[in-house]
């Protein structure tokens, strides 16, 4: 068993602090390192409500920047946010929030832009219409586009080509 190092609750406070800091966190992810300082239940909940109050902690900025992060850098649609957003226990609410930040235009662009990537990239021999249209179809599913709109955007890319 690893040598385990218990801190004060200051000293964990302070280290709290700096990594709340650092980055936007959510309130699981900033749970877990308290407890990993060898705290107990009630000083960790605590310090949370502590980190809140000083506002190094606030679950509704983490969840728009997580999502417009991940839409941006890797161009995530709004299931697959929403999914890793319920894993990391954030409300529903800010999961809502989170969503209605990325902008509607951009996030139709994207699914356009990543549709017509894929559907040029889906070649090679035996490849047809239909081949691509699934392989174009399940990138963009895995991707974490919606089904309606995964189905349009495929739909009008494949009109474009004959054969």
């Amino acid at each position: 068993m690893p040598f385990q190092r218990t801190f004060t609750k200051e000293q964990a406070l302070q280290k709290a602090r700096h990594y709340c800091a650092y980055q936007e966190r959510c309130h699981q992810e900033v749970k877990e390192k308290l407890y990993s300082f060898g705290l107990y239940k009630q000083d960790v909940e605590t310090l949370l409500s502590q980190l809140i109050e000083e506002d190094y902690l606030n679950e509704e900025r983490f969840a728009i920047q997580f999502a417009g992060g991940k839409f941006r850098m890797k161009q995530w649609g709004r299931v697959k946010i929403t999914y890793e957003l319920k894993q990391k226990r954030v409300s529903p609410y800010c999961i809502k929030k989170a969503l209605k930040a990325i902008d509607e235009q951009e996030y139709q662009d994207c699914l356009q832009r990543l549709t017509e990537k894929k559907w040029k990239s889906v070649s090679g021999p035996g490849v047809n219409k239909f081949v691509k249209l699934s392989k174009t179809t399940d990138h963009l599913l895995q991707k974490g586009f919606e089904n309606d709109l995964v189905r349009a955007a495929v739909q009008q890319v494949s009109k474009g080509e004959v054969g």
